[in-house]
Formats: structure tokens, C-alpha cells, sequence
């Protein structure tokens, strides 16, 4: 098996993609999750729902591009 490296994975795709993001914090792991900002040589950044995080590749453990989200639901409407 030939797994390429998060950062080979996330430097191949545009800005604007769709990805998930794994790296280390104090404690454990945690999650981003929205558009790539930018792939750099020394850290990658990513739009997530609390603003841009911007992760050292040493800290990163797994990354990839995730399909779009999907449509929201039309509200139910309620008896009355």
C-alpha cells in the first residue's frame, strides 16, 4: 500500500476544496472541517466554522478532501 502523506494530499488540491483536517493538540487530537485556504510549505490553513486555523504540517495526522454538504431541509411546517 502506498498512502501518501496528508500534506501530499492537501498541497495537491486547489483553494476552495472541500477538506478535514486531523492534528495534535495538548491532550489529543481534534478536527477542522471546511474550504482550504492555502497549503504551504510549512503549514496549512483551513476556513472552519470558527474562523481560519492555522496548522503546522508537524502537528497534522490525516487529511483529505470531503464531498460538499449536503442540501439543508425546508422547514416543516406546523398544524395549527
Amino acid at each position: 500500500m502506498n498512502a501518501r502523506s496528508p500534506s501530499a494530499v492537501l498541497r495537491a488540491l486547489p483553494p476552495g476544496t472541500r477538506v478535514v483536517l486531523r492534528y495534535r493538540i495538548d491532550g489529543g487530537f481534534t478536527d477542522v472541517l471546511g474550504p482550504l485556504v492555502r497549503a504551504g510549505e510549512d503549514d496549512v490553513t483551513v476556513a472552519g466554522r470558527r474562523g481560519e486555523v492555522t496548522v503546522p504540517w508537524s502537528l497534522v495526522t490525516a487529511g483529505k478532501e470531503i464531498p460538499p454538504p449536503p442540501p439543508r431541509r425546508t422547514p416543516r411546517r406546523t398544524a395549527t
